[in-house]
């Protein structure tokens, strides 16, 4: 986080990371969600959905890397959970950022039954060039197909990167809980 000439924190980095936990309890699950996301140690603060203007996307352990234990940890955060044997959950992050650097980017959070990990990335994705499109004044219908939407955003070239971080699960046959989680985590 850069602590600007008003005194005000913005975050200059964002890493994308997901996970799923099984287990005979709720919280017990989402605890292994976090841990195979590796966020499990830092006490976790779930913020809107903007993507500050200038915000460098970095990889994972590069993101891990500067995190401490205990570190209070904003984060844009998805998750889903459920004990139904076989159903099939996800969780998903979606990310538009524009050209211009000096205007701000959305985040997106989408949790779903009944959806596969790339159907729930693409819709969280969506979501989240959706929210840019309408701020920069950029014309779409909003019943259209993903697949049309996304054309008219790169035919209008103010979008340069959109993506999506997604986990999905199909719960566990004995009962137990299943949670999956999927997230946009700042680092300070």
């Amino acid at each position: 986080m850069e602590n600007n000439e008003n005194g005000r924190l913005v975050p200059r980095q964002v890493f994308f990371t997901r996970g799923l936990g099984k287990h005979k309890e709720k919280l017990n699950s989402f605890e292994l969600a976090l841990r195979n996301a590796g966020i499990e140690r830092f006490n976790l603060v779930s913020v809107s959905s903007i993507l500050p203007p200038g915000c460098k996307i970095i990889g994972r352990k590069k993101g891990l890397d500067q995190l401490s234990p205990g570190q209070v940890v904003y984060t844009v955060m998805s998750k889903n959970s459920s004990s139904e044997p076989g159903r099939l959950i996800a969780s998903a992050v979606g990310c538009a950022v524009p050209v211009d650097m000096r205007i701000y980017g959305y985040l997106s959070e989408h949790s779903s039954f009944g959806q596969r990990e790339r159907e729930a990335g693409d819709y969280a994705e969506d979501l989240a060039a959706e929210m840019l499109a309408s701020t920069l004044g950029i014309p779409f219908d909003v019943d259209s197909d993903y697949d049309a939407k996304r054309e008219i955003f790169k035919i209008d070239g103010r979008i340069v990167k959109t993506q999506n971080i997604s986990q999905a699960a199909v719960c566990d046959k004995g009962g137990k809980w299943t949670t999956v989680i999927a997230a946009a985590v700042f680092v300070l």
